[in-house]
């Protein structure tokens, strides 16, 4: 068994303060068609403890608004919204939430590219400049090869990660329109050779969108429109923030945490030129009915919207790092956890994180948004979406209690315990013929996870990775029968609540 990790103080910890201060009511709001707590059978008790761990990482950390989703195979099997989205703190965050979901704008990007390439219009190893008679930049290599199709979509080209203007930067986020960003590449200057090294590149995905409106001869939104969102039925997702909404559905966006436990409210932006790399707007429910589809064409085979080879080939390993720690698809981030093949992507704008984590063989997707920037550039979105795969990833191989095993009603042991002064709170839900205890708030749900095998009464032993036991944990009730408290090690944890 694991000892739970401690969430570090300044950087890594989060006040509450600011959440805590929220109306109970707008804690936490479900939406149809899956409310919190009606997970198909086989999956409700990893979503109810996936559920409670991410109430608590809303609350310690000072989150704003949250909204996740969990699809397995075709369909969404859970889906919710924390927190609240507006300054007011009057709206509750939920899955219809519209938040900026930034660079997994590339995802639909890229699609856009290899239909065009599966229409024969463009080969992955063109020139750029073939496509885009407009393309001018200095080469830091004149040796170097062409900056093609392929290298743009795998991030090895070579290019700035920017357009040389200075978008990102509070309080104006600025950014240039199509032409400008094209007229300026005349005074930028590739950072390396085709091919030599990585480099994710905003520059490079926003050129590829030129490139679908000049192969297609549409308007870049129109043809995402017509060939991408309308036939995946993707209504809720859409270039550009829906200002009529904002402040409604269209959460605000919020700076990170500040010393004083504060959030600063950040001006809302136009992603200009740079709109196929950063600038859609989507919410949980859409990016899940995305994630659906993949798996969709990959089991069935066929063609709908792609190739099932190509979807293939865009989520395999296209491009490596001479140090070997970074891998790329086409569009897609594709890599491992430990021997988990994954692909997705993730996203960061002034004001929100956004993250779609897909496991092909498992069909499991793990999406998650959320209005304010963490300040961990290095972790962003994946302190929630790593833990949700993770969890979601042991839940899935969970058997149910057998019936008639002599067991006891689990339920009756569910709840929240005190455990002050070590941790904030404990909790204890049946995990099929189990109990499953999890410290929170916590950073590693599904390695810190305890789970108690009943010995008799009411009396639990922890259960070890390799199925030996461990400590006791005595369950005991008051006089008309309810479980009050636990003693364990001689030690007394009230229940705070069932």
């Amino acid at each position: 068994m694991k000892t739970r990790r401690i969430l570090a103080l300044a950087c890594g910890a989060w006040s509450a303060l600011i959440f805590l201060n929220a109306p109970v009511s707008a804690r936490a709001q479900s939406a149809s068609p899956i409310a919190a707590g009606e997970a198909p059978q086989q999956y409700r008790d990893v979503v109810r403890l996936l559920d409670l761990w991410l109430d608590a990482e809303v609350a310690y950390r000072g989150v704003r608004g949250f909204s996740a989703a969990i699809v397995i195979g075709p369909d969404m099997i859970w889906s919710k919204g924390y927190g609240t989205i507006d300054a007011d703190r009057k709206i509750a965050a939920a899955p219809d939430t519209i938040y900026s979901i930034c660079s997994i704008s590339k995802l639909f990007t890229s699609i856009a590219v290899m239909q065009l390439w599966e229409a024969g219009k463009l080969s992955l190893d063109d020139d750029i400049g073939k496509v885009l008679p407009a393309f001018a930049i200095q080469r830091s290599d004149r040796a170097s090869g062409p900056i093609t199709i392929r290298s743009l979509l795998s991030h090895s080209s070579g290019l700035p990660r920017e357009s040389e203007f200075p978008y990102w930067t509070s309080p104006e986020f600025k950014f240039p329109s199509r032409q400008e960003l094209t007229q300026k590449l005349a005074e930028q200057r590739t950072l390396m050779r085709v091919a030599d090294r990585y480099q994710y590149s905003n520059l490079a995905m926003s050129l590829l969108g030129e490139v679908v409106a000049s192969v297609s001869g549409l308007p870049y939104e129109t043809y995402i429109q017509m060939n991408i969102l309308s036939p995946l039925g993707l209504s809720d997702t859409r270039l550009g923030l829906p200002m009529q909404l904002y402040g409604q559905r269209l959460a605000q966006g919020f700076g990170p945490l500040e010393r004083d436990g504060t959030r600063q409210l950040l001006k809302p932006f136009d992603t200009g030129g740079i709109a196929p790399a950063a600038g859609y707007t989507s919410t949980v429910q859409d990016l899940a009915r995305f994630a659906s589809w993949q798996f969709r064409l990959l089991k069935n085979g066929a063609r709908e919207v792609l190739r099932v080879s190509t979807l293939r080939e865009m989520q395999r390993v296209q491009w490596t790092d001479p140090d070997g720690k970074i891998t790329w698809g086409l569009g897609f981030g594709v890599g491992r956890d430990g021997t988990t093949l994954l692909a997705g992507h993730s996203g960061s704008c002034p004001g929100y994180l956004s993250g779609l984590s897909l496991v092909p063989k498992a069909e499991l997707a793990i999406v998650a948004m959320t209005n304010g920037n963490s300040g961990d550039s290095s972790g962003e979105i994946a302190h929630y979406t790593r833990p949700m795969r993770r969890l979601m990833l042991k839940g899935m191989k969970l058997a149910p209690a057998p019936a008639g095993s002599g067991s006891p009603d689990l339920e009756a042991y569910a709840g929240r315990y005190n455990l002050r002064p070590w941790v904030s709170e404990r909790v204890v839900v049946p995990w099929g013929a189990h109990l499953a205890v999890l410290d929170l708030p916590n950073e590693d749900p599904a390695g810190d996870v305890v789970l108690l095998k009943h010995v008799d009464g009411d009396t639990f032993r922890a259960q070890r990775d390799d199925e030996s036991l461990a400590e006791e944990w005595v369950f005991e009730r008051s006089a008309d029968g309810r479980v009050v408290r636990i003693r364990r090690n001689g030690q007394i944890q009230m229940r705070l609540s069932p």
